[in-house]
């Protein structure tokens, strides 16, 4: 069984592409998702990295944007490719099958917030091609 659920704040703004051969939407975006406090009740997170595929995606890079509140329901999925400057890199992130805004915005407003995590910084894992 390969099921994950999930509930964070987007890192940044949704960046719609397309696939080359037949167009298909994909947006890839990343979760600041909440751990449990601490013993020292320090507030942390993991960023996990989400795939979004078709009109999810549309809606994704339409109506969402930093700082919102997001849950997604899918799998895990790990892939390698080669990196620009050589060597094998390995991915590894979560396959959205159903999503949720919990938090709704346009791409109008400004979205400078991360939820209470403004000391930390996402981890940039390189150019992960499509």
């Amino acid at each position: 069984m390969n099921k994950v659920v999930i509930i964070g704040r987007l890192t940044k703004d949704p960046e719609l592409k397309y696939t080359p051969g037949a167009g298909t939407a994909v947006t890839t975006v990343t979760l600041a998702v909440d751990r449990r406090y601490t013993k020292d009740q320090k507030k942390e997170a993991d960023f996990i990295p989400v795939v979004i595929w078709g009109k999810s995606a549309e809606s994704t890079a339409q109506y969402m944007r930093k700082g919102l509140l997001m849950g997604v329901s899918g799998r895990i999925q790990t892939r390698s490719y080669e990196a620009k400057e050589g060597g094998k890199r390995y991915v590894t992130e979560v396959v959205a099958e159903e999503i949720k805004f919990l938090q709704w915005g346009d791409k109008q407003s400004s979205g400078d917030d991360y939820g209470g995590y403004d000391d930390m910084v996402p981890v940039d894992d390189g150019d992960i091609p499509f």
